[in-house]
């Protein structure tokens, strides 16, 4: 696991309980075709850690327990792990909503020429990374090629029936390129529409703007250039009060590749668990468990998910 790092420790972020846990999170391992600048996971091709199929039965007992009404598929590229299409149609036999987070090259890469066709089928939602719609920004970030195999991707997902109103829902995801807030999303995501119809021929349905958050590689980025303490000065002189309510870790569950629970994703990559539990616990120890009113581990980089108009897995806060 990561070690919390030193400089996130002290922080006078306001403390936060939990309403429940209806969406689970869960990081199906750091295996990944792509390694971007921005990512706080440090996902790469050469990651070796997967979650195996007794995990994924450990999540299935947790959600028969009831309560959880979204799975919410992250990575790496959860499209990687061997047992992701057998978790996706489980969880749609079972009613629930679920989210794939893709980076969207994995669509074109050897051995998933059917994937996008097999999201379709299970009708699961597509959030989709597109880190800006010029080709040399994306290339930058993620690397060369990047941009031309993505929009490929999104058009391969339109003529299935993404982003058309058809319910097969299609939101991509913008991250600024360096220590910066993100823009409006409303506006960005007009500039989104108008250029990628215009040139490309894409429809979606929403744009979501997600902060950079200043740890894995990312932080070390920061670190390296002597940006770090600015960055933090950025995001805690933006903090507004009222994002609080809608921060995502209220109603999620994070889940990783070995089972353990973290109150978000973030928490997760920096080996923060939950609370008042004695432990790291895993996911088959909280099965029947009421986590309403639970506190939530916060520290510095708490402050990216409620600066400005804030930050969520679902975009902006407000």
């Amino acid at each position: 696991m990561h070690a919390t790092l030193p400089y996130l420790e002290n922080t006078d972020f306001p403390a936060l309980q939990r309403r429940g846990a209806s969406v689970l999170q869960v990081n199906l391992g750091y295996l990944c075709d792509l390694s971007c600048v921005h990512c706080h996971v440090g996902a790469g091709p050469n990651r070796t850690e997967v979650m195996d199929r007794a995990t994924i039965d450990d999540l299935l007992a947790f959600i028969d327990a009831g309560g959880v009404t979204t799975l919410d598929l992250t990575g790496g590229a959860p499209e990687l792990n061997p047992h992701f299409r057998d978790l996706v149609a489980a969880v749609r036999e079972r009613g629930l909503h679920v989210i794939d987070r893709s980076n969207l090259t994995v669509l074109e890469s050897s051995g998933q020429e059917d994937l996008a066709a097999f999201l379709a089928e299970h009708g699961a939602e597509v959030v989709a990374s597109l880190p800006c719609y010029q080709e040399s920004n994306v290339d930058s970030q993620r690397g060369k090629g990047v941009f031309d195999t993505s929009i490929r991707a999104l058009q391969r997902l339109n003529g299935l029936g993404y982003g058309q109103g058809t319910g097969l829902v299609l939101n991509l995801v913008y991250n600024p390129l360096g220590p910066s807030l993100p823009p409006d999303q409303e506006e960005l995501e007009a500039s989104y529409r108008q250029h990628l119809t215009r040139e490309y021929g894409i429809a979606f349905d929403r744009l979501f703007t997600l902060a950079n958050m200043p740890i894995q590689r990312f932080g070390s980025l920061l670190i390296s250039q002597g940006r770090l303490a600015e960055y933090l000065d950025l995001l805690r002189g933006a903090h507004k009060e009222e994002n609080l309510e809608g921060v995502m870790c209220r109603d999620l569950l994070s889940v990783d590749w070995q089972g353990y629970v973290y109150d978000c994703d973030f928490n997760q990559m920096l080996d923060l668990p939950l609370p008042g539990d004695g432990g790291r616990p895993h996911i088959r120890d909280l099965i029947d468990r009421d986590l309403g009113g639970n506190p939530i581990a916060v520290r510095e980089h708490c402050y990216g998910c409620t600066a400005g108009q804030g930050s969520s897995c679902g975009g902006a806060l407000s």
